[in-house]
């Protein structure tokens, strides 16, 4: 078994109830697809939980940001970049402010294991956004019919299975080309060996489908099931209201999922 998480976005309350429905359920590997930052008001805790829990993390397009450049990002995303590298860089720990800018440097674009699951051999590829533009393409599920070559050409560049984060959106993309939400699977999608597929666990600090509910998935024998879990986006939203440096929008939007 295996955990796949994306899309934090400096939202403690939400990884707190993520990680603990993860250990609930005796799950001990997890994968982090990014974006750790950005947005929410606890970077430093966030980014200390995925060093401390996670297997393996990507670099997202927040995560670059802090760590270089935001670059085509709207006001408020460059803001609460260039905040939270503030807020790291304002460590006084020497020993961890060094342990967290190590971290970030050292994330890679893209990940790929093999495994055997129930019987199932299979090739997972762990990017942020595509497998074309690991940090940066979206892939909406509208794509599959305003850009189907666009969705074609992005199985092209995987083998089996990818997962991805980044627009926050949950689902699967088949090759057909098609998209399926969680709710249209039933909550769960079968890794089988002909069907490449990829799949978004959707966002654990930002959901935007208009379920306000933190998201993510995990790997039990083939089946990647889908979790969404209650958490006090109030209690984060307020937060992000009090930083001066943090637009009141991106805690708006908690309450919306959107």
């Amino acid at each position: 078994m295996f955990a796949v998480i994306s899309d934090i976005h400096s939202n403690i309350e939400a990884l707190n109830v993520v990680l603990a429905d993860i250990e609930q359920r005796g799950i001990k590997t997890i994968y982090c697809l990014g974006d750790v930052l950005g947005y929410g008001p606890n970077p430093k805790e966030c980014l200390d939980l995925i060093i401390e829990k996670t297997e393996l993390c990507v670099m997202g397009n927040h995560d670059y940001a802090v760590l270089y450049e935001p670059t085509n990002f709207n006001l408020g995303a460059e803001q609460a970049a260039y905040w939270c590298r503030e807020i790291l860089e304002s460590e006084p720990d020497a020993v961890l402010r060094e342990k967290r800018w190590q971290f970030l440097g050292s994330l890679s674009m893209r990940s790929s294991i093999s495994l055997e699951l129930d019987g199932v051999k299979a090739n997972i590829d762990l990017v942020h956004a595509s497998p074309r533009r690991p940090i940066n393409e979206y892939i909406f599920p509208d794509d599959v019919f305003t850009s189907p070559s666009k969705v074609t050409t992005l199985f092209d560049k995987i083998k089996h299975v990818c997962f991805i984060g980044h627009t926050h959106l949950p689902g699967v993309f088949l090759d057909d080309p098609d998209f399926y939400t969680p709710d249209e699977l039933g909550e769960s999608y079968p890794i089988i060996p002909d069907e490449k597929a990829i799949i978004n666990v959707g966002s654990v600090g930002q959901p935007r489908d208009r379920d306000p509910r933190a998201s993510y998935a995990y790997v039990e024998g083939n089946q990647v099931k889908f979790v969404r879990l209650e958490y006090d986006f109030k209690k984060t939203s307020d937060k992000i209201y009090e930083i001066e440096k943090l637009d009141d929008f991106e805690g708006d939007r908690l309450f919306d999922g959107r």
